[in-house]
């Protein structure tokens, strides 16, 4: 047995020093492409770590710049006689808007009551829900310096037109 040994010793360094002999050949390295300021700057994202993994975006939110962009999710009582004014007044509450004052123009939509199915509204966007209070034939105006949302009549042209049928069409 002693004799193996002896074999097998010079055998294994001669194995070890002929792989440290290879020559391992890597690819070429790809040149990186220089980015322009304008690539580097829309793809740079301000993070902040938050937690252990969380990362957090540096930047507002959409709807914090932009009050109307907010998501309201919104159950309006149904014992009550609610105007559509009141859910306007009701839905800007806490948005940061407010209706802008009862004019001979408006006082007539603030004036209608509530339909049934805008008792609850959303999750929706507060802008669309505005318009879906006020209807089709009024148009949003929001004045964001002085934070005041109102009401203008459509014109004729822009309100869409339904075709609908006469009940006794029907009968």
């Amino acid at each position: 047995m002693p004799s193996i040994h002896r074999c097998s010793i010079p055998l294994l360094l001669l194995t070890v020093s002929l792989g440290g002999c290879q020559i391992n050949e890597s690819p070429p390295a790809i040149p990186p492409t220089p980015l322009s300021s304008e690539q580097s700057s829309e793809r740079y994202i301000p993070v902040q770590r938050f937690g252990r993994y969380t990362l957090v975006e540096l930047k507002p939110e959409p709807a914090k710049q932009d009050l109307l962009l907010q998501i309201i999710d919104i159950n309006l009582p149904a014992a009550w006689a609610i105007t559509v004014g009141d859910a306007l007044r009701y839905v800007l509450m806490r948005s940061g808007f407010r209706l802008c004052e009862r004019t001979s123009e408006n006082a007539a939509l603030f004036a209608l009551p509530l339909p049934a199915a805008h008792l609850k509204l959303g999750p929706i966007v507060l802008r669309e829900a505005l318009q879906l209070l006020a209807g089709q034939a009024w148009l949003l105006q929001t004045d964001a310096q002085l934070r005041q949302v109102c009401f203008i009549p459509a014109t004729r042209t822009n309100i869409p037109t339904h075709n609908t049928i006469p009940l006794e069409a029907i009968k």
